[in-house]
């Protein structure tokens, strides 16, 4: 216990007599305050979200599928309890590894992208986003969806509304269903 004791009186001495011995410092960095990002630069993120949904969930579907996957984030937006922005619906869960988006936590967006396939998918975002493109709700209001080949275990809790491609789509159930 002496020993230990020892060691640390010793360790604690060298480094305080270092530190007053030491010559001039560097002053200190000048920290500046946090800027809220621009309107531009919100504008900017929700569009690259919007793209990225499109793209990694349905660039295969065509824009009907694409279109689809839109109406699925902005349900989930209306809905409120996803989120109250396009980032915050698709990247839900992806810090925990409870994605609702897929590709936000498997590794798809370290890969590379095909080029004409992000090109259509950012230019449908934009004219989403500008009302040039409107959403028709082909998915009956739905905030889940699903492709064919898998079978979640949530799915016989929700009202299934439509299959677009290779994708079904849900809504939550009313107390009339």
């Amino acid at each position: 216990m002496l020993v230990v004791l020892a060691v640390i009186l010793a360790t604690v001495s060298a480094v305080l007599g270092a530190a007053m011995t030491a010559g001039p410092q560097a002053p200190a960095p000048v920290v500046q305050a946090a800027v809220a990002p621009s309107v531009q630069d919100m504008v900017l993120a929700e569009h690259r979200c919007l793209s990225e949904a499109l793209y990694y969930e349905a660039r295969s579907e065509g824009a009907r599928g694409e279109k689809a996957v839109a109406e699925v984030v902005f349900h989930r937006m209306s809905a409120g309890n996803y989120g109250h922005s396009i980032c915050a619906v698709v990247y839900e869960g992806s810090k925990r590894k409870s994605c609702q988006f897929s590709f936000t936590c498997n590794g798809d967006l370290s890969r590379p992208r095909e080029a004409a396939a992000w090109r259509d998918a950012e230019q449908l975002a934009a004219q989403i986003l500008t009302g040039q493109v409107q959403l028709r709700n082909a998915t009956g209001g739905a905030t889940s969806y699903h492709a064919i080949y898998v079978t979640p275990y949530w799915a016989p809790t929700l009202n299934r509304t439509a299959r677009i491609g290779n994708h079904i789509f849900y809504r939550g159930r009313t107390s009339d269903s």
